[in-house]
């Protein structure tokens, strides 16, 4: 008999045991019950694009939700396999920073039939609901980059623009507000304009072809600070002396450049600033609520005078 009760016991125990580790498992593992949001970005290889991504996890971490970052490798068709994975994992909403601002629309749209709502960070995406847009006004820092090159030249000059990856918002707007910016000054002229993909390397080796072609150029507009400084790389003693170049961004790399005086200028977003907006407006869609169509961050114009007290 005391052997039978013993093990009697003892099975009642283990029941019990297992019923208490059961109960833990779903009711204590918060992670299961946190919101799952999926951000999709087109390059982790730009210093930008990184930061973008820390201010995204921070804010993550803060609101206790589950943030996957994923990196696109600028691949839009890479991208469109990394929507569709978020889609059947069953986020509850997608930010996507689109390669390409067409390409991406079918992937969105797609998201949207299975009632998932993606939020667009840095660039839009053309043809698709978004829930919102968080960006910098790249049209208004395209202004601000033409009006403070200009003034750089003392209102004549010769000038390149080095464009960005043809297809994003980014560019089309930033070189839109640039070549709005610059009708205020007609002495100065356009010798060429040049994708380099918004990559340093590219930079470098267009900016190299087009001093062959135009030794006389005085200034440089690159749409995203990688390009600038390539071309100053290309330009070697040349910047910040008789060639003025600006960039966009305020990249770390830009910033030092500023101060050096090889980049006279950056028309600087804040890409922490942007990721972290970018998660708020997406739990905001995720529960359902109301968010703007679109969401603007500032951006400001760096110089030598005024570099030590920005912060990206």
């Amino acid at each position: 008999m005391g052997t039978k009760k013993l093990a009697v016991v003892a099975a009642t125990v283990a029941t019990l045991a297992l019923t208490a580790t059961a109960c833990n498992s779903a009711s204590g593992d918060s992670s299961s019950s946190a919101t799952k949001i999926g951000m999709s970005l087109s390059t982790l290889n730009n210093p930008f694009f990184v930061q973008l991504k820390k201010g995204a996890e921070a804010e993550a971490k803060a609101e206790g939700v589950d943030l996957t970052v994923t990196d696109a490798q600028n691949d839009a068709s890479q991208q469109a396999n990394q929507l569709q994975n978020f889609t059947g994992q069953n986020v509850k909403s997608i930010i996507i920073n689109p390669v390409d601002s067409d390409a991406a629309a079918p992937s969105v749209k797609a998201a949207g039939k299975a009632g998932i709502p993606v939020v667009a960070a840095d660039r839009t995406v053309n043809g698709a609901e978004l829930a919102t847009t968080v960006a910098s006004d790249n049209i208004e820092g395209g202004q601000l980059a033409a009006k403070s090159l200009a003034e750089k030249l003392g209102g004549k000059g010769k000038i390149v623009i080095l464009q960005g990856t043809a297809g994003t918002s980014a560019s089309r707007e930033r070189g839109q507000g640039f070549t709005e910016g610059l009708k205020a000054y007609p002495d100065i002229e356009i010798l060429a304009k040049q994708p380099a993909d918004f990559d340093r390397t590219k930079g470098l080796d267009v900016m190299t072809n087009l001093l062959q072609a135009h030794p006389d150029v005085t200034g440089v507009f690159a749409e995203n600070d990688e390009m600038a400084l390539g071309a100053i790389k290309a330009l070697g003693s040349r910047a910040g002396k008789s060639v003025a170049v600006i960039g966009f961004d305020g990249t770390p790399d830009g910033l030092t450049a500023v101060k050096d005086g090889t980049l006279y200028a950056s028309v600087a977003q804040q890409p922490k600033e942007l990721g972290k907006l970018a998660v708020q407006n997406a739990v905001k869609a995720a529960k359902g609520e109301k968010a703007q169509e679109t969401v603007k961050v500032p951006v400001k114009v760096v110089t030598a005078e005024n570099a030590d007290t920005f912060s990206g």
